[in-house]
């Protein structure tokens, strides 16, 4: 059982879920437009509000939006991030139950204030004097009516420097904070000594650890250098479950389905994987050994390209596994709002539930699943670049020993 004494492990956990919560803020655009006063066509600049909006959309021919096109929006909307978690809603009413976030930012001082100000999306929020509105869950300026200057159908209002406490980082802090108590736990249990037994769930969590070292990290690192890295391992498995298994709540959350949080774990792979290289990592990337010069220079490109293929595709294959798993969900659910002309109540609650539950068991493997697959490619990445080569060695003791056989 491996528990280092020093908690290499929680603080990973910690800058972990403070690294995907930055990350995730919105980032400030400095939108650079001229403001000519002799506005042409071909700029197509307007400004209107959302209720000029709606206007135009209607004098331009759209019709109200179909039942197909609600559920659409319904499941755009709950993998997005938000300010708020919104638990029921009713449509007719446009009554909402659930309970608003903390909005944090940085314009020209500190703002804090609750995100029930923006009303869900509806008002716009005065604090200390200026206004904010929040448009497709992105926080911008504007003033007292609400208005949003609009260029091929995107605000180009100017937005404040975002780290706002939103649903997804919300559960990334929520995590953390399990994950550094569930092994704070099983970590003073080895304290006591190397026959202490842990108790309660730490019991749980010990198979599960010995698992990801005897199944993951020893065969994929090496016995000699595989603790060295167990802390990371350790922590980006159970992250990622921990994760998807909140994501199938009602809660709507789909924190591993946001590329900003997978695209953050997959830096901290590479990272990890190139300053923990040894030089023949370095060497049969750059200058493959045996191989002839012309190749080695074709090679060499394609080697340095894999370093960064290696980590996008496993930001890639969460982010997309995760994503089409929350989205087959919510359309097996949207089956009783849309065949309810055509069927029965209950028919269309049996169909829809009796496909959901199926597909929520499969979605717990695949949370499982996809823990294990990033935790199991990242330490063969990590495994790649520090294992020692000796080919040539082996190949001239290898040749050695077959030519004295022959002999013999």
């Amino acid at each position: 059982m491996v528990i280092s004494k020093k908690p290499i492990g929680l603080l990973a956990v910690m800058l972990l879920g403070m690294f995907t919560s930055v990350t995730m803020a919105n980032t400030v655009t400095d939108t650079t437009h001229t403001t000519n006063e002799t506005t042409t066509p071909v700029e197509h600049v307007v400004q209107e509000t959302e209720e000029t909006h709606a206007v135009a959309h209607v004098e331009e021919g759209h019709e109200a939006l179909s039942p197909k096109e609600k559920i659409t929006e319904h499941i755009q909307h709950h993998l997005l991030d938000s300010y708020d978690f919104t638990l029921f809603s009713d449509e007719e009413t446009g009554h909402s139950v659930g309970f608003s976030l903390p909005v944090i930012l940085i314009d020209n001082g500190l703002k804090v204030f609750s995100a029930s100000k923006f009303e869900h999306g509806k008002a716009v929020a005065n604090v200390d004097g200026n206004y904010y509105k929040v448009y497709h869950n992105k926080i911008y300026k504007t003033d007292a009516a609400g208005t949003l200057e609009m260029h091929e159908g995107h605000p180009i209002n100017e937005k404040p420097l975002d780290f706002s406490i939103t649903k997804n980082v919300f559960s990334l802090l929520l995590t953390a904070l399990i994950l550094i108590l569930l092994f704070s736990s099983l970590a003073k249990t080895y304290k006591k000594g190397p026959n202490a037994l842990p108790t309660g769930f730490s019991r749980v969590l010990e198979p599960l650890v010995i698992f990801v070292r005897d199944e993951i990290a020893r065969p994929n690192i090496g016995e000699k250098k595989y603790k060295k890295f167990m802390p990371y391992l350790l922590t980006v498995f159970f992250l990622i479950w921990l994760l998807n298994l909140i994501g199938l709540t009602p809660l709507g959350i789909n924190v591993t389905g946001n590329i900003a949080v997978t695209f953050c774990l997959a830096i901290c792979t590479l990272i990890i994987t190139n300053f923990s290289a040894n030089k023949d990592y370095w060497g049969h990337i750059f200058w493959m050994p045996g191989v002839p010069v012309p190749m080695k220079l074709v090679l060499a490109p394609i080697e340095i390209l894999g370093i960064f293929t290696k980590p996008f595709s496993l930001m890639i294959r969460l982010f997309a596994n995760i994503t089409a798993g929350h989205s087959v969900v919510m359309g097996l659910i949207a089956i009783i709002f849309l065949f309810k002309q055509t069927l029965t109540t209950g028919g269309s609650i049996g169909v829809s539930m009796l496909l959901t539950t199926f597909i929520s068991v499969i979605e717990l493997l695949v949370a499982f699943l996809q823990a294990f697959i990033f935790t199991m490619l990242s330490s063969l990445f990590i495994g790649m670049a520090v294992q020692d080569h000796h080919h040539d060695e082996d190949h001239t003791k290898d040749g050695l020993g077959e030519h004295d056989n022959a002999i013999v």
